[in-house]
């Protein structure tokens, strides 16, 4: 049996909300706490202790980073119970670590998980993302357009105009002469401090969430995690990995990279079928945070599968002493 016939994502899917929820739940109290080590230690512990119960041969593609700069979840690592399908995971125990520890919207934990070989080794570097939501042609907008290119070849095949087009883009000063581009356009910019995996997801649904576009660079790991959530939600997306010095590109070549300056579509990061499981830390415009009730805990998952295209919204409710 091949890794791909034994990949039951329907069996794994809820397993694989069960982890996100469990790190979510662990990083709480650290809330507004102004400690983003402890937050993010705290996730990854409950995150790797609830892989390790599931029947799965898995090893995390993205992870904490290099193995000698993360004790655990570390790209490489080994994790499962040894019994079931070979499988890649990508996750982030606490997408937003800055966002727990001062209490702002939108912090997450996030995991995929997809058959042995199907997800981008996305090295720890930068990586200039594009992305769209469903149904418009393909390419319609590209990396090699500038960002007014990329806003009006998008409203003209949205049928709209620019001034009605938002894109979301990561607040950072890198990105200023970007959000000027875009401005100029007469096009709405929507600013996130953190979290682009969300930033991304939101294309996925702009009637909902009112995001059209996101573009900016980020991390290149977070960027094989969004593609793993588009192609459950549907959209396009692009990247392209970027090196400040040798050692960047030291670690795309241990990555097994060798074109520098390939660009990545969704179906290039994410070749095969994936799970995605997300689940609120704090308020967010995907999911809501962890809610203290009498007596009891809530949280709030959203858990995709590409073969479906199925996106459950699950609430858990665990009794607390």
């Amino acid at each position: 049996m091949s890794p791909i016939d034994a990949f039951n994502d329907r069996v794994l899917s809820l397993g694989l909300a069960r982890v996100s929820e469990a790190a979510a739940l662990a990083c709480a109290d650290l809330i507004g706490r102004g400690d983003e080590k402890a937050a993010d230690q705290a996730a990854v512990n409950a995150m790797r202790e609830q892989l390790n119960m599931l029947a799965i041969k898995g090893v995390v593609v993205i992870g904490e980073g290099e193995r000698d700069e993360a004790p655990m979840l570390y790209i490489g690592e080994e994790v499962g119970n040894g019994d079931g399908p070979g499988v890649d995971i990508a996750l982030d125990p606490l997408e937003g670590t800055t966002l727990t520890a001062k209490a702002m919207p939108n912090a997450l934990t996030v995991i995929a998980m997809a058959p042995r070989g199907s997800l981008l080794h996305a090295p720890d570097v930068y990586m200039d993302k594009l992305a769209i939501g469903p149904g418009f042609p393909k390419d319609v907008v590209n990396l090699g357009m500038s960002p007014r290119e990329r806003v009006e070849a998008l409203a003209k095949a949205k049928g709209c105009k620019p001034s009605e087009i938002t894109v979301c883009i990561l607040e950072r000063p890198r990105h200023q002469e970007m959000i000027n581009d875009v401005r100029a356009t007469g096009a709405a910019v929507y600013l996130i401090p953190d979290g682009d995996v969300a930033g991304v997801i939101h294309c996925a649904d702009a009637a909902t969430t009112g995001i059209d576009m996101y573009m900016g660079s980020g991390g290149a790991p977070e960027g094989v995690l969004a593609a793993s959530a588009l192609k459950c939600m549907g959209g396009q997306m692009w990247g392209r990995l970027t090196f400040r010095n040798d050692d960047e590109r030291g670690r795309a070549a241990k990555a097994g990279i060798t074109d520098l300056n390939r660009i990545y579509s969704r179906d290039e990061m994410v070749t095969g079928d994936v799970i995605f499981a997300a689940t609120g830390v704090t308020d967010g415009s995907l999911a809501h945070g962890v809610r203290r009730r009498p007596g009891y805990v809530e949280t709030q998952t959203v858990l995709m599968r590409s073969k479906t295209g199925s996106v459950r919204r699950m609430s858990y409710r665990a009794p607390v002493a």
